[in-house]
């Protein structure tokens, strides 16, 4: 007999006094979860998205160039510090201050850092789930990886490890911490919950991207090295290969092996289909997406340049350590879509989709741009190597065992978002009154 017949059946029997109405509740609800009724459900809800995703692509919007200009460029009030670029660009070619040049290129860049996070939702609506995840994956730290790639090109490795470095504190304590006590505040009443299966799973990548970072630090200190000068170079392009693989295999292991970890978001949005139809629509075409991805990302590339020749000018100028600089200024303005999209996120409840903007972040500089940048490295000839150095590597550890601590239990109130504000604190005032020793490198 067919499943849809079923529960016709048990109705008849249900209006004839046959069957009570709680024995029909129990045997209707044994008749939905059979495979043949999931699968058929699955089915229906596949070809409904399919649906769905056609129906959005084909109604997607067509712009002039000023239409489009006016949606990406003035709909957004961060926008207004976009004229601070040019200005930091004027003065590099007018005076020698160093200071000035970095400021106005760090706040320039700000906010494209932040339209370039909208450029690539935008796209992801014609890609779908799978390689939307890759490009927010890809795009989510553009801006670090282009500075740490012109940073390499001028030679400056410390400037590189130490801005992907505060890249990743930033992102485990700021970010996370502002996340859990926004929706802290907002859900005060209750304990916020995220899958602590996943958070299990990125503790322990992080604690492996710590490993290949503390191997070569503690090769260096204890004087081992088979080969002075070249095994702790060897070892850290090894690892970086290594890493690479690691994070290939998690990126297949998260969207194809293990998909319920998007069934959430996918629950909300049909949830709120209703409601919220028009959010969930692109603004602009997908065309218009690619090219303005490519002008923002083309954008940011240049003032890089500026602002990594302005680094080392800005230190001596403001009497202030690079090592504060790299770690803790230019992380955040790498890390402010971020930093905005998590708040969010938590503020409505979805605290899984918080910890994949911050926690996700974190792996992917870690497991991904800092080998990338080793490897790149090799290519340039430039000696990157993952020593980054005994301080900074025993920072990184500390924080990942404390955030790996607060994740454990799977929960989340202001109070532990509080907590990692103030860990944050601490880092930043410890690079503050940090000297670097290698400064002869940058």
């Amino acid at each position: 007999m067919g499943c849809c017949k079923v529960p016709a059946l048990i109705q008849a029997q249900v209006e004839m006094g046959l069957v009570s109405e709680v024995e029909h509740k129990r045997l209707f609800r044994r008749e939905t979860d059979s495979p043949q009724t999931k699968a058929a459900s699955l089915m229906e809800q596949g070809g409904s998205f399919s649906a769905n995703f056609q129906e959005r692509t084909a109604k997607a919007p067509k712009h002039s160039v000023l239409q489009s200009f006016k949606i990406v460029i003035l709909s957004n009030k961060l926008n207004l510090l976009l004229p601070f670029g040019p200005l930091a660009i004027l003065l590099h070619y007018l005076t020698d201050n160093k200071g000035w040049i970095f400021l106005l290129s760090l706040v320039g860049i700000t906010p494209l850092a932040e339209r370039l996070g909208y450029a690539t939702e935008q796209l992801a609506c014609y890609t779908g789930s799978t390689v939307g995840g890759l490009l927010n994956a890809t795009f989510g730290n553009v801006t670090e990886l282009i500075i740490s790639i012109f940073a390499l090109k001028n030679g400056m490795i410390r400037v590189v490890q130490l801005t992907l470095l505060g890249s990743i504190l930033s992102n485990m304590l700021l970010v996370l911490g502002c996340a859990f006590f926004c929706g802290g505040l907002v859900f005060s009443r209750k304990e916020q919950v995220f899958d602590k299966g996943n958070a299990v799973v990125n503790s322990g990548l992080l604690l492996m991207a710590v490993m290949g970072l503390l191997f070569p630090a503690v090769l260096h200190y204890t004087h081992s090295e088979v080969h002075a000068g070249s095994s702790e170079l060897a070892l850290s392009r090894f690892s970086s290969c290594i890493m690479l693989v690691a994070y290939a295999a998690y990126l297949f292991f998260q969207l194809k092996s293990q998909p319920s970890s998007y069934t959430p978001l996918t629950e909300d949005m049909n949830q709120s289909e209703e409601t919220s139809d028009d959010d969930e629509d692109p603004e602009i075409s997908k065309w218009e997406a690619i090219i303005w991805l490519s002008i923002l990302t083309a954008w940011v590339s240049l003032l890089s340049g500026y602002l990594v020749d302005a680094i080392e000018g800005a230190s001596v100028s403001w009497k202030i350590p690079i090592s504060f600089i790299s770690v803790i200024l230019l992380p955040i303005v790498g890390n402010a879509a971020e930093h905005a999209g998590a708040i969010m996120f938590a503020m409505k409840d979805k605290l899984d989709l918080s910890l994949g903007v911050a926690i996700g972040s974190s792996i992917q500089i870690s497991m991904f741009a800092v080998p990338f940048c080793v490897v790149i490295g090799w290519m340039m000839g430039e000696q990157m190597d993952l020593n980054f150095q005994l301080f900074e590597t025993a920072t990184l550890f500390i924080t990942v065992i404390v955030v790996a601590f607060f994740l454990q239990e799977g929960t989340s109130n202001y109070f532990k978002g509080l907590m990692l504000i103030l860990c944050y604190l601490i880092v930043a005032a410890s690079f503050f009154v940090h000297e670097d020793p290698h400064q002869d490198d940058i």
